[in-house]
C-alpha cells in the first residue's frame, strides 16, 4: 500500500492536445466519448449523468448539456484544441451536439458519420401456408 502516512494521491490529469469525439445519439440517449488520438477515454458523458431521466433524456436540450460539459471538461483540464469527431446513430442530440461542437473554439480536421446500415438485412420470414 502507497498511502501510508495518510495522504491521498491526486490523479495527474493529462494533456492531449489531439483527440477523438465519439458521439452515440440513440432514441433513447446521447452518448460522448473523448478520447486522445491512440482511444484512451479522457472524458465520458451521456445524458443521464446530467440528472436528465426517462423521456427527457431523448432531447436536442439534453445533449446540448452532455455535449458541453464534456467538451468543456476536455478544453479546461486536458488542453484539448484539435479532434476527429464520429458521429453513430441517428438520435434526436445529434445534430445538438454537432452544434456545441461548431460553436466551440475546437479545430475540427474531420466530421465522419459511422452509423452502421444494413446491406442485405435479415432474412424473411418463411412463406405462410393456409
Amino acid at each position: 500500500m502507497a498511502n501510508t502516512k495518510g495522504r491521498t494521491q491526486k490523479k495527474q490529469t493529462r494533456v492531449v492536445e489531439t483527440g477523438k469525439i465519439y458521439i452515440t445519439a440513440t432514441f433513447n440517449n446521447t452518448f460522448v466519448t473523448i478520447t486522445d488520438s491512440k482511444g484512451q477515454p479522457i472524458v465520458t458523458g451521456s445524458c443521464g449523468m446530467h440528472g436528465f431521466k426517462g423521456t427527457r433524456k431523448s432531447t436536442p436540450y439534453a445533449g446540448t448539456v452532455t455535449m458541453e460539459n464534456a467538451l468543456n471538461t476536455a478544453l479546461m483540464t486536458h488542453g484539448l484544441r484539435k479532434a476527429d469527431v464520429f458521429v453513430k446513430g441517428i438520435g434526436p442530440g445529434r445534430e445538438a451536439a454537432l452544434r456545441v461542437i461548431r460553436s466551440s473554439k475546437l479545430e475540427i480536421e474531420k466530421l465522419v458519420d459511422i452509423t452502421p446500415i444494413p446491406h442485405n438485412g435479415v432474412r424473411p420470414p418463411k412463406i405462410r401456408r393456409v
